[in-house]
């Protein structure tokens, strides 16, 4: 799977919009080359809540666990809720860890879910460099994540509640 073909799925889904922050768009530089998914049926960047989805292609100073350094290297985080977390990877990781304490080398992270790094207690899965192993469950999380963010956007549309 290549990281264009993670994004034409994720924006090919009903009311997504796509932010691809680059050079001069008043976006940070840290996030020039990635793409976020957010629910968003009017096509407008919601004022709450977050994307659904990202898709990363480096380290963050607090985020080094998935040696995104590697040439080519690539993150899908997708937000498929602390129930899918539970099914895919069993409990979330003990805060104050990544999750990946038990892999000896960073290319066995690739091609494998995993809880995230750094928000698996938010119900935050991760797969660096998908391939063949994941590309099903890829797929398929973030249509979850996606049914889940249009569920709160409907939830917080409803007057009264």
């Amino acid at each position: 799977m290549t990281m264009d073909e993670i994004i034409d799925f994720t924006a090919g889904l009903d009311g997504v919009l796509t932010l691809r922050p680059a050079p001069g768009d008043g976006t940070p530089e840290i996030s020039w080359g990635d793409a976020f998914f957010y629910y968003a049926p009017d096509g407008t960047l919601p004022r709450t809540g977050q994307p659904f989805a990202t898709v990363v292609t480096k380290d963050h100073p607090d985020d080094t666990a998935s040696r995104l350094d590697r040439p080519g290297a690539y993150r899908v985080n997708i937000a498929a809720g602390k129930e899918e977390l539970a099914r895919r990877t069993g409990p979330a990781p003990a805060p104050g860890t990544d999750g990946t304490e038990n892999i000896d080398d960073s290319d066995d992270l690739d091609d494998t879910v995993i809880a995230h790094p750094g928000y698996a207690a938010a119900g935050w899965l991760a797969v660096v460099n998908p391939a063949g192993r994941t590309a099903g469950a890829v797929r398929e999380l973030l249509c979850t994540a996606h049914r889940l963010a249009r569920a709160r956007h409907e939830r917080r549309a409803r007057p009264g509640e």
